[in-house]
């Protein structure tokens, strides 16, 4: 299959690789965990007029789907686009099995050559941070969209005010001395902390009408998948996957014992905090 990229080496290798296969391996534990995100933007959907929808970093396609019903009822139509392939193509076999409007588009979102004024509307659940230069993909989504068009997306606060997100890697670390560090400049989870930076991104591609409001949203998922998501997620999952035993038991259950405070009853409960950014393309539209 061609694959139109031009993100950074890196992200590609990343998504095409052990972190593509880790979401496909646990898209319904990811599903369940990230639906009350989804259900914030389906929300967002449900109250605009938007028929045609662009779902931006939609991995294996949970929000591409849940968008898809309720664009359904307007004979609408959502796109996802997504660099991974492994994590397309589950998006792929699923629209075949349920025969969704949905179709998917296998490329990088910053430089993929969308058709002019396509979209009404387009999303995000936690899909936006990874562009390797932000401010040409948000002016490429600009040119997609229709004049007036509606941004709404959702990405992570800092990994301050996100201490679930990194225990994994503050509990491996004395036995990980090669786990890679956090860079809060960098494309990833965190990319998008700085609000100010987000709305200079945002100003800087042509979009305005520009609001950033902090969320945040309680989550959970089965105690009992606590440790596929361990052996499966994040950067300690990542190292995981190639690493042998009885190393690999060892750091699992090290990190484990680091989640204790988050178990409730049968469940893992956190706090996701989040920005909710919303922003409108131009009436007219902008050709730069």
């Amino acid at each position: 299959m061609g694959v139109a990229l031009q993100a950074s080496d890196e992200q590609v290798k990343l998504w095409n690789g052990a972190a593509g296969r880790a979401w496909v391996e646990t898209r319904e534990l990811l599903e369940g965990m990230f639906r009350p995100l989804e259900e914030l933007l389906v929300e967002a959907v449900s109250d605009a007029a938007a028929s045609r929808v662009l779902d931006i970093g939609c991995g294996t396609g949970a929000t591409t789907f849940a968008v898809a019903r309720v664009l359904g009822g307007r004979q609408g139509h959502c796109t996802g686009i997504d660099i991974s392939e492994p994590m397309i193509a589950a998006g792929r076999a699923r629209a075949e099995r349920e025969g969704r409007p949905v179709s998917f588009i296998c490329a990088d979102a910053q430089t993929y050559p969308f058709a002019p004024a396509s979209f009404d509307m387009i999303i995000s659940r936690l899909g936006v941070m990874f562009f390797a230069d932000p401010v040409q993909a948000f002016a490429n989504l600009r040119r997609a969209a229709r004049p007036g068009a509606a941004l709404r997306f959702i990405a992570w606060r800092g990994a301050a005010e996100n201490p679930f997100m990194t225990t994994a890697e503050q509990a491996a670390k004395p036995l990980l001395p090669d786990l890679p560090a956090r860079r809060p400049d960098a494309p990833g989870q965190f990319g998008f902390a700085d609000r100010k930076r987000v709305e200079t991104i945002l100003e800087h591609s042509g979009w305005y009408a520009i609001a950033i409001e902090p969320v945040d949203v309680a989550l959970r998922f089965p105690a009992s998948e606590l440790t596929r998501y361990v052996s499966w997620l994040g950067p300690v999952g990542t190292m995981l996957q190639a690493m042998e035993e009885p190393r690999r038991t060892q750091v699992i259950e090290t990190v484990r014992g680091a989640f204790d405070r988050y178990i409730h009853g049968n469940d893992i409960r956190f706090t996701a905090a989040c920005w909710m950014v919303a922003a409108r393309a131009p009436a007219a539209t902008t050709h730069g």
